[in-house]
């Protein structure tokens, strides 16, 4: 492992971590019918390119189980033809208002940091 990359790594894991769920949210909140954990991570794959949430799959779980706790997502369970039983989510509207607040400070901080690393 080179000098830096350890370094990286740990960023990474932080930034991940303060992120996740503000990304889970807005991924459901675009989303027109509930999903179950494979398509969220799917979705996630798709936009990331690489990104820090890259191959995180079994990470999300954890967090939506959270932001179910926390009354932010709705979830229930179906059975699947294919596998075992799915557990789907689904934003409410406490979790629509806390989006909005998150995507406001998610916003400020992003321009602070980029105005911070152009100086």
């Amino acid at each position: 492992m080179g000098d830096t990359e350890a370094h990286l790594k740990k960023f990474e894991k932080e930034l991940a971590a303060g992120t996740v769920s503000l990304v889970l949210l807005a991924v459901l909140a675009a989303a027109r019918e509930p999903l179950y954990g494979y398509q969220i991570a799917k979705r996630l794959e798709e936009r990331s390119a690489g990104g820090v949430l890259a191959g995180k799959q079994s990470a999300l779980y954890p967090v939506l189980r959270n932001l179910s706790a926390a009354e932010l997502l709705d979830t229930y369970v179906e059975p699947s033809v294919d596998g075992p039983p799915r557990r789907y989510y689904r934003i409410t509207p406490l979790g629509r208002k806390v989006l909005r607040e998150w995507i406001e400070a998610w916003t400020a901080t992003r321009k602070f940091v980029d105005t911070t690393l152009k100086s």
